[in-house]
């Protein structure tokens, strides 16, 4: 095999993920000769009868390919770049299986049989935005399902009106009503429906004093949630402006995301009892 022709097929499969069905590369042109003679040169893997790898090609694919599974839920949620609660439990894939599939050989993963709401190619290894969408509806708590919807909404990567229009089951038309356009991150989805049960003013990302604030509730009272990077400068910079808002009538309550996805009723009890307190209120 020339060198041109190795290469040609090396980038076909380059293009497509680096993993890919045989019959797909001979289809498009690359010979099972041409094939085979790349993996003896181990310029590719053989990952399953009729599938093939370039080495360097990505793990998560090539096990997908090997179980006859297709990425799928939270852990293509957070491939593809969506706010996903402990970013996509990487331990524990998800991954969907055809309805007509008999035993499934994904070990340590979570395997979604529901049928996809938008058909899935057999060449395909990664779901794509609908059925993440709807398997996480199905599979993840409201909040957290809330969440990775507002993400995906956020960064353009579908729209409501599209999702709509799709046989979405009952949980997912609920995400697709209620999700919003606006929320800059997870736990500005997550921490407003929580709170909602105060029936005030929630608003996040208020600006005060020159900066944004996480949540506004009612007129006075502001919670500031610590991510992994409130260290250093940002520290100070942060205590610097609580000191400023509480001198201009203020009420800061800080906590950290740990709190409020691990001791919430610790944290709901804090808000509670400052807005009991009447701090939610311009005075």
């Amino acid at each position: 095999m020339s060198n041109a022709t190795r290469d040609a097929l090396l980038r076909w499969i380059d293009v497509r993920g680096g993993v890919v069905r045989t019959t797909a590369a001979q289809d498009a042109g690359h010979s099972r000769h041409r094939i085979a003679d790349a993996e003896r040169a181990g310029d590719l893997v053989r990952v399953r009868r009729g599938w093939v790898a370039l080495p360097s090609a990505d793990s998560f694919l090539i096990a997908a390919a090997r179980a006859g599974v297709v990425l799928t839920c939270v852990t293509q949620a957070a491939r593809r770049g969506l706010w996903v609660h402990g970013h996509g439990d990487a331990t524990r894939p998800h991954v969907a299986a055809p309805s007509h599939a008999g035993r499934v050989c994904a070990r340590d993963a979570t395997v979604h049989w529901s049928a996809p709401v938008v058909p899935r190619h057999p060449d395909r290894l990664e779901d794509g935005i609908e059925n993440t969408l709807v398997a996480v509806a199905r599979c993840q708590p409201w909040e957290e399902a809330l969440a990775v919807w507002e993400s995906a909404l956020r960064q353009g990567q579908t729209t409501r009106e599209e999702m709509a229009r799709l046989p979405l089951p009952s949980q997912a038309q609920r995400l697709c009503r209620e999700a919003r356009l606006f929320a800059d991150s997870g736990l500005e989805t997550i921490v407003p429906a929580r709170l909602r049960w105060l029936k005030l003013p929630l608003l996040p990302q208020a600006w005060l004093l020159g900066r944004p604030v996480d949540l506004l509730i009612g007129d006075r009272l502001v919670l500031q949630i610590d991510g992994g990077h409130h260290v250093g400068a940002q520290r100070s910079s942060d205590i610097e402006h609580d000191a400023r808002l509480l001198l201009h009538g203020y009420h800061v309550i800080r906590v950290t995301y740990a709190q409020v996805m691990d001791d919430w009723l610790t944290v709901q009890q804090l808000i509670a009892g400052a807005v009991a307190q009447g701090l939610h209120l311009a005075r």
